[in-house]
């Protein structure tokens, strides 16, 4: 047990759980948090600074400080992908999010399914949005609390117990303060961890040596792993590193819990601020990732479990009351995206499924409240998920969550453009692309997304890539052949009832 760690670790939780319950008075309307809006949304009252910590806060998640470094750990430079695919999403997010922002607030739209029944008017497709959202959400949640269920046991403190505590306490100030909540926690939490990261890069590095050495030891130690790794990509991974890269950008920017940190902006002027600002985080990611070169020239022992790297390491490399704080932060970040990801999954549920399966219009509070009993039903799902299943099992279903986020390309970055595909093409060409997308990761056992395609010579051959390229390439192909098809025919699509002025900035 790591007295001073867990006493420190406590401490900061402590002061942040204190400052989620007090969100729920921090911009607070004179009417309360009466509607979807204002709990799952904030009132879309949040600034540049605000937007900007939250946003960061939704995309870099107590796992991914978990995750990379580990990914670096135990396969070596293959694991660099998350950095060029966080790079090309910030313009994509310049050209993309400031319109459907626009669309979106013109209409009073609460989640990106809103926004397909408006656009293409097919309930089916906004269900399958919806339906796509939720379930690649709740893995992501489960890995949130995979992650601070690591960082608690690394102090000694085992059981489930503290993982239950700690999901009361989220679930509490998330149903009072709805989104304000993980926006104020946010800005505690990337302050703390641009504190742990560069102490860690500076520290550690001259405690092993400096770079040089800690390279040479973890090219040397990757090359000892099952199978070999190295700090330098090989040519046969050049394919799957740049699919995974391109493929993981084009997703990200369309999970829900992204969506609902963007929505919040009250401008599309601070939507295109937060994607001219967000490299600062780029910037911190690659300082993340180092942290498993770093461990493997520490002589971390983690070949069991790579994400107890970290965690780790930071216990052998600091005094204990700095350590506690490092793992302080990991584990605050935890709570962010876990808040946000559950506000989302509940207004997709409440907007885009109850609201669409049962065709009945709630009144603003009636929403709400729905919303705010979801949001405790998804995290009961999560907790669940991790206390009695394998932590494996949330690591292979986020896989596929990828996969699945990215079949949703289509009907939304290509229809806040062009209304051009008709509505049930695209609900074909999705199915196709989720269908095809989870049998390919479900042909690898899913251990892995990248899949070897095997086509013809004349073709190439065999190409390793991201499974869920082709997956959307075949989603594409069918969407525009059968839109060609409905229109030769006669089938028409839904109505557009947006405003096409919206859509011009």
């Amino acid at each position: 047990m790591h007295t001073t760690a867990l006493a420190v670790f406590c401490l900061f939780f402590v002061l942040v759980t204190l400052a989620g319950f007090w969100a729920a008075r921090w911009r607070r309307p004179e009417a309360g948090i009466a509607s979807l809006e204002e709990w799952g949304l904030a009132g879309r009252s949040f600034g540049t600074w605000i937007t900007w910590f939250l946003v960061g806060g939704d995309l870099y998640t107590a796992y991914t400080v978990i995750a990379v470094p580990a990914a670096l750990y135990g396969a070596g430079a293959m694991g660099f992908f998350a950095l060029p695919y966080a790079i090309i999403t910030y313009p994509y997010m310049m050209v993309v999010l400031p319109r459907l922002w626009r669309v979106c607030h013109r209409h009073g739209y609460v989640t990106f399914a809103d926004f397909i029944r408006g656009r293409f008017g097919n309930r089916w497709l906004t269900l399958a949005i919806a339906l796509t959202g939720i379930l690649a959400l709740m893995p992501y949640i489960a890995l949130q609390l995979v992650g601070m269920r690591v960082v608690i046991s690394s102090m000694g403190l085992h059981g489930e117990w503290p993982l239950a505590a700690a999901f009361i306490i989220l679930a509490a100030y998330t149903y009072s303060s709805g989104l304000r909540a993980p926006a104020v926690i946010a800005i505690v939490k990337d302050v703390m961890l641009y504190i742990m990261v560069i102490a860690a890069l500076i520290v550690i590095p001259i405690k092993l040596g400096g770079y040089a050495h800690v390279f040479a030891m973890a090219n040397q130690a990757l090359a000892k792993h099952t199978p070999p790794g190295t700090i330098n990509l090989k040519p046969t991974q050049f394919l799957g590193y740049s699919t995974l890269a391109i493929g993981s950008a084009l997703a990200l920017m369309l999970y829900p819990h992204t969506a609902t940190a963007v929505l919040s902006a009250k401008s599309p002027n601070v939507v295109r601020r937060n994607a001219a600002m967000m490299p600062a985080y780029s910037f911190l990611l690659g300082l993340v990732a180092l942290l498993g070169y770093l461990a493997l020239a520490a002589g971390i022992d983690a070949t069991k479990d790579t994400s107890s790297a970290v965690p780790q390491l930071f216990l052998k490399s600091f005094p204990e009351w700095f350590a506690g704080f490092c793992l302080a932060a990991v584990a605050i970040g935890a709570l962010v995206p876990a808040a946000i990801m559950s506000i989302a999954a509940s207004n997709l549920f409440t907007r885009n499924i109850y609201g669409e399966l049962t065709g009945r219009k709630m009144l603003p509070h009636q929403e709400s409240n729905m919303a705010k009993v979801v949001s405790l039903v998804v995290k009961f799902g999560a907790l669940v998920f991790v206390l009695w299943l394998p932590t494996p099992y949330a690591i292979e279903m986020q896989l596929l969550g990828g996969i699945w986020i990215c079949q949703m390309v289509p009907s939304i970055v290509i229809g806040v453009f062009t209304r051009w595909f008709n509505p049930w093409a695209l609900v074909i060409g999705w199915a196709a692309g989720m269908a095809s997308g989870t049998a390919m990761a479900a042909a690898l056992g899913l251990k892995s997304s990248v899949y070897p395609l095997h086509l013809p010579a004349w073709l190439g051959g065999t190409w390793a890539m991201y499974a869920a390229v082709p997956a959307l390439l075949l989603n594409l192909g069918l969407a525009v052949v059968f839109t060609l098809l409905f229109r030769a025919v006669g089938v028409r699509g839904g109505e557009d009832t947006t405003d096409a002025s919206a859509y011009i900035g």
